[in-house]
């Protein structure tokens, strides 16, 4: 940890719980939940963003209603794995909107994607005309979601 930062305490934590469920909280309501004054409050999430605790706030969309209802994730095995490859692999997956999520991974294989498409024939025209495509790909596996039984970007605290 940076040594200018300081661990959470109790009441932080309670903050990041509260902002964590609703990022569009008021900050009049937030100090009411924690008992303290909207001055200090304001202090705290000022000083939790800039430690990095709090990295953005955004929105968070329903992709049925906006034509990208099939997640896709895909098991990525590149033929070789040097770091030229590997930069080039990233590379290419940051400028694909398709590809929400990449991980590289231990295991065997090496990247997983995770990805949005309006249905099937959209993912079969992405895997031919750009996951196939991607530098130094040898192997993918598909897995459709067939039913996201649970999906949540909160941490628990």
């Amino acid at each position: 940890m940076d040594p200018h930062t300081t661990e959470p305490d109790r009441i932080d934590l309670k903050i990041l719980k509260l902002l964590q469920s609703d990022g569009r909280i008021t900050n009049l309501k937030l100090a009411e939940a924690v008992a303290l004054s909207p001055t200090a409050v304001l202090a705290r999430t000022q000083r939790l963003q800039r430690d990095g605790f709090i990295l953005g706030y955004e929105a968070r969309l329903n992709p049925l209603k906006l034509g990208r209802g099939m997640m896709v994730f895909v098991e990525v095995l590149l033929d070789r794995t040097t770091p030229n490859v590997f930069n080039e692999f990233k590379a290419a997956v940051q400028v694909r909107d398709e590809i929400m999520e990449c991980h590289m991974v231990a295991g065997g294989f090496d990247y997983l994607l995770k990805t949005r498409m309006a249905d099937m024939a959209a993912y079969r025209e992405f895997a031919g005309s750009v996951l196939w495509q991607l530098p130094g790909v040898r192997e993918t596996r598909t897995y459709a979601v067939m039913e996201e039984v649970k999906n949540s970007s909160q941490l628990p605290l």
